[in-house]
This record gives C-alpha cells, sequence and structure tokens, in this order.
C-alpha cells in the first residue's frame, strides 16, 4: 500500500502542475480581454459619439480630373472619403458664415440640434454642362417659369416653375448681378422645404472643367450675394490646381 502510494504521488503532482498552468493562463486571458474590451469601448464610445464626424484636421489631396482639392478631414462629410488619391466626386461640409468644419465646439451645429440651421452641403463633381446656373438662366430656365415672380428675399424674385418643366414642388430664386449674369438658385417648396435641412441648391464653375454644386438653408436667401461670394472664395482655397 505504502509503494503505491509512492507511486502514485508524482502523477499527482504532475496533474496538480498542469491545472495550475491552465488556471494560470485562464487568468491571464481574462486579463488580456478586459484591457481589449476595456480599449476598444473607449474607442467605439468616441466612435459613436463622433457619429461618422472628425475632428481631424489633417490636409487631404483628393484628385479630380485635372483638380486638387486640398481640404481639412474635417470638412469631409463620409469617412471613405477621408484620404488621398484620385475620385469622382468629393462631399463636404461647412458651418456659414464661420466656414469651418467639424469640431467639438460646432457638434451642435452639425447634429441640427438647435432650431436655427446653419450647415452647408457642397459637392466637387467633373462638369456635366457647359454652363452652371447662373448661365443657365437665359437659354434654358427662362423658358420654364411662370412670369411675373414675386419679391423674395435679398432683392430675389422667385419664379413658379410650368407644369411641363419637370420641377415638381421647386421654384427658382433669381438674384440680378449688374453686368453679370444672374444669381440663380432652385429651392424646394412647401413642406418639402421645412423638412429639409438645405433646401435651396446652386451650382457654378471652378477649377479646371470643375462643377461646384452647394446646398444651403433658405434662410441664407436674405443674404445671397455674401454667401455666394463666400462659397467661391472657400472653393477656390480648397482648389491648387486647376485655375
Amino acid at each position: 500500500m505504502k509503494q503505491a502510494a509512492i507511486a502514485d504521488g508524482p502523477e499527482l503532482t504532475v496533474v496538480d502542475s498542469m491545472l495550475m498552468k491552465r488556471v494560470f493562463y485562464a487568468f491571464a486571458a481574462l486579463a488580456l480581454l478586459s484591457v481589449a474590451i476595456s480599449l476598444g469601448g473607449k474607442w467605439f464610445g468616441h466612435s459613436i459619439a463622433m457619429a461618422g464626424y472628425t475632428d481631424d484636421p489633417t490636409i487631404r489631396q483628393v484628385v479630380i480630373g485635372n483638380n486638387v482639392i486640398a481640404v481639412p478631414a474635417n470638412f469631409i462629410r463620409f469617412a471613405q472619403a477621408r484620404r488621398d488619391g484620385i475620385a469622382s466626386r468629393l462631399d463636404l461640409y461647412l458651418r456659414y458664415p464661420q466656414m469651418d468644419g467639424y469640431s467639438e465646439a460646432a457638434r451642435d451645429d452639425f447634429n441640427h440640434s438647435e432650431a436655427n440651421r446653419n450647415i452647408v452641403f457642397l459637392s466637387f463633381e467633373p462638369q456635366m454642362m457647359s454652363r452652371d446656373m447662373s448661365g443657365r438662366f437665359a437659354p434654358i430656365y427662362s423658358a420654364l417659369i411662370v412670369q411675373p415672380g414675386i419679391p423674395g428675399p435679398g432683392g430675389t424674385t422667385v419664379y413658379g416653375f410650368n407644369e411641363k418643366s419637370g420641377y415638381l414642388n421647386e421654384v427658382l430664386v433669381v438674384g440680378k448681378r449688374p453686368g453679370k449674369d444672374p444669381f440663380v438658385a432652385r429651392c424646394l417648396s412647401g413642406p418639402s422645404a421645412d423638412q429639409s435641412l438645405a433646401p435651396c441648391e446652386r451650382d457654378v464653375h471652378v477649377g479646371n472643367d470643375l462643377s461646384l454644386t452647394y446646398r444651403f438653408p433658405k434662410e441664407f436667401l436674405g443674404d445671397w450675394q455674401t454667401l455666394d461670394a463666400a462659397i467661391t472664395a472657400e472653393a477656390g482655397r480648397f482648389l491648387k490646381t486647376g485655375h
């Protein structure tokens, strides 16, 4: 019996040693998992809080045709577009009149948590038409609107579209500019306008065969001259080639 007990001794020791190693590894794995969850939770929590935005000011250089658009990442709307390289289109957003991108200080504005709306959306893409919206007024829009128009904000005239125009629930806002083609913007009308964050749209030609479309709240129409100058100036700052 004593010999059997002695013979069994080393075997029991080996089993205990293996068990302790397993327990040690299990605790080590749990510790690593805890750290990973903690770090991942912080990252994921920050990601949720940002809700797709970024406050990263790193300049990204995006090439569209013969144009290079150098713009901070926090101006770029979509995460997948916040990189250097070639693109067919680039979508941006900014606050007006501050003309800045997303930041913690501007979070409420970009989340539209206040009653006022002050975000302008911009899109750069290759020109599809030989004339921009101002240039299309005389040859195209003038034949599609109902005369006479009615007085609009900032000295503009607001025209309805005729039934055959194809522009349902939209109006054309026109502002005279001495010696130049008029300021022209299309805006949603009725309930659609009230539900939209940026119901007015205008496009201008910039750079080298590039079109810039910008959408803005209808409240900005009263300041259309300053708005249009600010947007085109900002586009000029972004464009590094193609002038």
